[in-house]
């Protein structure tokens, strides 16, 4: 006969006992038998009732989906030969976006022989993260896929990579 240990309503354990004494003391009192830890030697068991255990667990749950924050990566797309006017419209547009919350993927995409001037990109993306250095975090260094050279920034308050891994990636690009 398997033999688990048992803990009642009110946390006090009961001993060890054989499956069906705990089954029926359990019953006895209107509660279920629940085992809580089965990797145990002997399993642990205990008295609970099991109906009202999974409603506060899916409450807890809702309650935390709740206070979750679900972050977007939003993109703001450039070219080289952007004009002055223009990254002020866009510097808006990213600051609007990172005082939202989200993330954003600055994006530099060249066309034709604009790939062979790829400094220009950086100068442009590096410029841009630098006028949110007090609102935002570099998260991902500028880097290169396909023609488009990007960059990620994060607001200031949320988790990114450290800031000198950023910093050595920026100085390395």
């Amino acid at each position: 006969m398997p033999r688990v240990l048992v803990i009642d309503e009110e946390g006090e354990q009961l001993g060890d006992m054989s499956t069906d004494d705990a089954l029926t003391l359990a019953q006895e009192r209107g509660f279920d038998l629940v085992e809580v830890a089965p990797a145990a030697d002997p399993p642990v068991c205990r008295f609970l009732d099991y109906g009202k255990f999974k409603y506060l667990q899916t409450k807890k749950e809702r309650e935390a989906r709740k206070t979750q924050k679900v972050t977007l990566l939003r993109e703001v797309r450039f070219r080289p030969s952007i004009g002055d006017h223009d990254i002020e419209a866009k510097k808006r547009q990213v600051r609007k976006l990172l005082s939202e919350g989200s993330k954003v993927k600055l994006t530099v995409m060249f066309r034709g022989r604009e790939i062979t001037h790829q400094e220009l990109g950086v100068d442009l993306l590096r410029k841009m993260a630098e006028s949110f250095k007090d609102e935002a975090k570099l998260e991902k260094a500028p880097s290169m896929e396909g023609r488009r050279m990007s960059v990620t920034i994060v607001p200031a308050g949320q988790k990114s990579k450290s800031d000198k891994e950023a910093k050595e990636e920026v100085s390395n690009a």
